[in-house]
């Protein structure tokens, strides 16, 4: 009986720990988005959380724990509303087009805080260290899954045979940044929907019906009528 009760206190001690640590990371990546993860210091933690630092050391083995696990934490976020669920849309052109779309509508939530994705690389794309080799592999494993979806997309017939995923990566991704970019800095009205008009637009020149670079038509390579479509709402 007695070592049940020792056990028991044991795992809700524990069980309070990591209570208590996910809030801590929870504020944490809230003062990141807002300030940058160079703006996360342990001070301002522990005076949001009413802790001591020691209380907020106990923890986190140092600052740069810290760091890392409010980006893991940012890049959970992250895969639960882009990643997973466009993974359910079939393989292909409708799959890209939820990825980009959700990617999209995740930027616009955070236009008035601020992505550390893009943050991230402002802060550390000449800064060496195990932050940035963190942050760096989230970004490039986000590009692979893109590379990935537009392979696909070509294997299926619905762009074209000759197109780049590279390139098409490369391009997607600097409507995000313009995106980020006029929305948060400038404060442009139109940002969001000029983003998505930017993306049907590529889309359509990466369109299978259209000839390829050499001029030749891509014969059965047309878009699905139910893709189609839904790139036209996007």
């Amino acid at each position: 009986m007695v070592a049940f009760n020792v056990t028991d206190t044991t795992q809700k001690f524990m069980r309070k720990g990591e209570l208590t640590r996910a809030a801590i990371l929870d504020v944490a990546l809230n003062l990141a988005s807002r300030d940058g993860l160079e703006g996360l210091t342990i001070g301002l933690l522990a005076d949001k959380m009413n802790m001591s630092k020691s209380g907020v050391f106990a923890h986190f083995g140092s600052r740069e724990d810290l760091q890392i696990e409010v980006l893991k934490l940012y890049h959970h976020h992250f895969e639960q509303e882009v990643f997973y669920p466009s993974m359910k849309e079939p393989r292909g052109l409708l799959r890209l087009q939820s990825m980009f779309s959700r990617w999209i509508k995740r930027v616009s939530v955070e236009i008035a805080s601020g992505c550390i994705y893009i943050s991230g690389a402002t802060e550390y794309d000449d800064r060496p260290g195990a932050i940035r080799e963190e942050l760096v592999g989230m970004v490039r494993a986000w590009q692979d899954a893109l590379h990935r979806c537009v392979q696909q997309a070509v294997e299926m017939g619905h762009l074209r045979a000759d197109t780049d995923p590279q390139q098409l990566v490369f391009e997607m991704y600097g409507l995000i940044l313009a995106l980020h970019h006029d929305a948060r800095f400038i404060k442009r009205p139109g940002s969001i929907d000029r983003a998505h008009l930017g993306f049907e637009r590529l889309m359509q020149s990466y369109d299978a019906k259209l000839p390829d670079a050499n001029g030749t038509p891509a014969a059965n390579q047309h878009i699905k009528p139910a893709a189609k479509k839904s790139a036209q709402s996007v």
